[in-house]
């Protein structure tokens, strides 16, 4: 089955009060295009859920986000994620932040269909208070030992950003790090996938392991060269230093802020690619 698509046509079906899962790590091969495209739709209210970076801080600048679920939200060179600091302080976003590890269990148990997964993390710690989400349960085995129970991070929509895939929707990852693009699509009831290039057939003679997505995992795949942009794709390409910065300079200026999004996301995506690149 064909299943490439334009990256509108994939953020088509997203509606208000949706919960949307984005792949990626902070600011390292986020599905950016897909990030400008639900910008360009309007939707609002939603929930997302990420090892969050600039795609959580342009959509709480853009106002649409009504509730964040997250490891951390950062750019990596610039620790704290500036649009996210500013939504943060002025409480117009709902915040969820989980342990890192307890963040994997929850898109783990939402891929397995299970209503949560036990873990000793957060035990003893403040964040059982100052988490409702969290709850405890007690193990059914003679040790009756408590535990947290991190509830399953099930998602309506993800979206994640691959390296090379073909038209089946098979994905490859030629990062370092894979992640947990794989575990966002099968958290999803709908999954969606951009890539730098299509190929007629994934390599043979690649490492398994590269092969992080299969077809059955997603329901569009969509070529998006420099779709990761500006956070880095190696080996394609590393982040857009000068480009992020100037970002960040515009959490604190909403003149800059209001001219940054005209160009760059009030736009095609043809047109952000040229403007890029200029």
């Amino acid at each position: 089955m064909d299943k490439r698509m334009t990256v509108d046509e994939a953020v088509a079906g997203v509606t208000d009060g949706m919960t949307i899962g984005i792949g990626g790590w902070g600011s390292r091969r986020k599905p950016m295009a897909f990030v400008r495209a639900l910008v360009r739709k309007g939707v609002k209210d939603l929930t997302v859920v990420a090892y969050g970076g600039p795609d959580i801080g342009i959509l709480c600048a853009t106002g649409q986000i009504k509730k964040a679920i997250y490891g951390f939200v950062s750019l990596d060179s610039i620790p704290l994620e500036p649009h996210f600091r500013k939504a943060r302080q002025q409480g117009s976003i709902e915040a969820v932040e989980l342990d890192e590890g307890m963040f994997r269990l929850g898109l783990m148990a939402a891929a397995q269909r299970l209503p949560f997964l036990p873990t000793r993390a957060g035990l003893g710690s403040d964040v059982l208070p100052a988490n409702p989400l969290l709850k405890t349960v007690k193990s059914p085995y003679e040790d009756a030992e408590e535990l947290v129970a991190v509830p399953a991070l099930k998602v309506d929509v993800a979206f994640i950003h691959m390296h090379r895939a073909d038209a089946q929707g098979n994905g490859q990852c030629l990062g370092l790090d894979p992640y947990f693009d794989n575990l966002f699509c099968m958290s999803a009831d709908k999954a969606y996938m951009s890539c730098e290039r299509l190929v007629p057939s994934l390599p043979g003679d690649e490492p398994v392991q590269t092969m992080l997505i299969n077809r059955m995992m997603v329901q569009g795949v969509v070529e998006a060269p420099n779709g990761a942009h500006f956070t880095e794709c190696p080996p394609d390409y590393e982040r857009d230093e000068k480009f992020q910065r100037e970002y960040a300079t515009t959490a604190k200026d909403p003149a800059a802020w209001d001219a940054f999004r005209a160009k760059y996301l009030d736009v095609s995506e043809e047109e952000y690619q040229k403007a890029v690149a200029s």
